[in-house]
């Protein structure tokens, strides 16, 4: 069976136990028949780059199976009449993905980074630094 990876993008205003319902009912479409889930990923709350149906956000979900084209096609009819999606895109692969995808590695790296303020406390440091360093050569001109 052919492998394929699916991300569709469901509305701003469900919630997280939500989204991950709709996930399953579009898993078990493709378990019913006779396909397999290999990974699951939910990449979170994302802002669009332009507004879609007046949103500006939306819960992004990625899928990869090997499943027959039958299960697949009738996925994506269910998707297009889904009220709470908003956007699907569908990509045969060659072969599946061992790691993790792009976009959680990215989650993970962006959580490890020291919080806005923080980094601002540290500028500050800096900017002391340099006055203490002017106010030496000023010293040292005088």
């Amino acid at each position: 069976m052919p492998y394929y990876e699916i991300v569709f993008i469901a509305r701003q205003d469900l919630t997280d136990a939500q989204v991950k319902k709709i996930t399953e009912s579009f898993a078990k479409i493709i378990t019913d028949n006779k396909g397999k889930i290999h990974k699951t990923e939910f990449w979170g709350l994302k802002a669009f780059a332009y507004r879609i149906n007046k949103a500006r956000k939306g819960h992004y979900v990625l899928l990869e199976l090997d499943t027959p084209a039958e299960a697949l096609h009738e996925m994506e009819r269910q998707m297009r009449l889904h009220e709470d999606i908003v956007r699907f895109l569908t990509v045969r692969e060659e072969a599946l993905s061992e790691n993790t995808s792009v976009m959680v590695e990215r989650n993970v790296r962006d959580e490890s980074v020291k919080p806005a303020r923080e980094v601002k406390k540290d500028r500050s440091d800096l900017k002391d630094s340099k006055d203490k360093d002017s106010k030496d050569k000023n010293k040292e001109v005088a």
